[in-house]
């Protein structure tokens, strides 16, 4: 049989690979899971069950319920102050990157990624033929003029930010922001900005955002990791109408819709305060921060919930150290073109955290 062309370019997920590796062991120290370690909370069961046991299990309007349209242009108006010009509900924030790629990339073109980036961003860019360009931000993760300037030619169409970021924890600064901004200005480029985890700030009140800066820009986000639905697959994209109408046809052929129960069940999404878990999350990173600095290079993660510390020695060797001792991280190549540093999710249970700060104090200083 021959198979595409296109699968040369992919490798199974280093982040599934050690999932796989998490069901072969007994009791390990897991801090690879970039998952919320919290249930759904009850009101949005209840919502769902409701929707189901009502009958409502059929697709839904390619773009989303228009009721779920509606709360979205809310949200997003009430955080950031700029009303999107159109609106898609997607199949996670996963949909909305592949259907923004689909919309605006062709074969040959080239997007600006933030190296460190997450895993899909450079793998969707090679399955629609276009080049993933990369920006390094090493070693503070901030977006730095000398870097990002030589890397706009001709073929530039998109710039992808993701902030607060997987795999680093770090928080664009609005310094940032306004780079590129001006730069995505200048060059008629369009910003593709992955906001997923902005529920998850730790040290400032707001977001710092290129929304309502800029008319070319697509607003990626949901409610995966906030209300630990990441299984329901409910996301969304604000962007220009032009765009979001591309997006919705390209929907119409891949996804159709946003499953049916998961749209109705954000109805009740007022009512829902997290903010017990965005504090017990501080308290978590704090743990990994103060556990961590005095023997490892650490920048502070300022949101999500990952820290990217740099590896003491060489990061396979360290890997290898730290899978002796039970425990799953996951390598920084996963996540970059380097491989210096490596992934925490501390996403755990403050036991499994404790326990791994043991480990990692324990092989710092090993295979030097």
């Amino acid at each position: 049989m021959k198979l595409a062309e296109r699968l040369k370019f992919f490798d199974a997920s280093g982040i599934r690979k050690v999932f796989d590796l998490a069901r072969t062991m007994t009791n390990p120290v897991n801090l690879s899971i970039g998952q919320p370690d919290f249930d759904i909370p009850e009101i949005f069961k209840k919502e769902a069950k409701k929707a189901i046991d009502q009958g409502f299990n059929s697709y839904t309007p390619t773009q989303g319920l228009q009721e779920t349209i509606d709360l979205v242009n809310n949200l997003v108006y009430q955080s950031k102050g700029y009303k999107p010009p159109d609106t898609i509900i997607t199949s996670g924030v996963s949909g909305g990157i592949l259907l923004s790629y689909l919309a605006l990339l062709d074969p040959g073109d080239e997007i600006i990624i933030p190296d460190p980036y997450f895993v899909m961003y450079k793998h969707l860019a090679r399955l629609t033929g276009s080049k993933p360009v990369f920006l390094d931000t090493y070693p503070d993760f901030c977006i730095k003029k000398s870097a990002l300037l030589p890397l706009i030619n001709s073929k530039t169409r998109c710039i992808v930010i993701n902030s607060p970021n997987n795999p680093t924890g770090n928080v664009l600064s609005e310094e940032d922001i306004a780079l590129v901004v001006e730069t995505a200005k200048r060059h008629n480029l369009v910003i593709i900005s992955d906001e997923i985890y902005d529920y998850f700030l730790y040290d400032r009140k707001s977001l710092p955002s290129p929304w309502g800066k800029y008319e070319n820009v697509v607003l990626l986000n949901g409610f995966s990791k906030a209300f630990s639905m990441t299984g329901w697959r409910i996301g969304y994209a604000c962007g220009p109408k032009d765009l979001i109408n591309e997006m919705k046809k390209l929907q119409q052929y891949t996804f159709v819709c946003a499953p049916s129960f998961a749209q109705k069940s954000l109805s009740v999404i007022a009512e829902a305060d997290m903010s017990v878990y965005r504090n017990s999350y501080r308290e978590k990173r704090d743990m990994i921060w103060l556990g961590l600095k005095d023997k490892y290079s650490l920048q502070k993660p300022g949101g999500a919930f990952y820290a990217f510390p740099r590896s003491p020695y060489d990061t396979d060797k360290f890997i290898a150290a730290a899978l002796k001792e039970q425990m799953l991280i996951i390598p920084g190549n996963v996540f970059s073109e380097k491989n210096t540093h490596f992934r925490i999710a501390f996403a755990q249970s403050d036991e499994t955290i404790r326990r791994g700060l043991e480990i990692f104090n324990k092989i710092a200083g090993e295979n030097r």
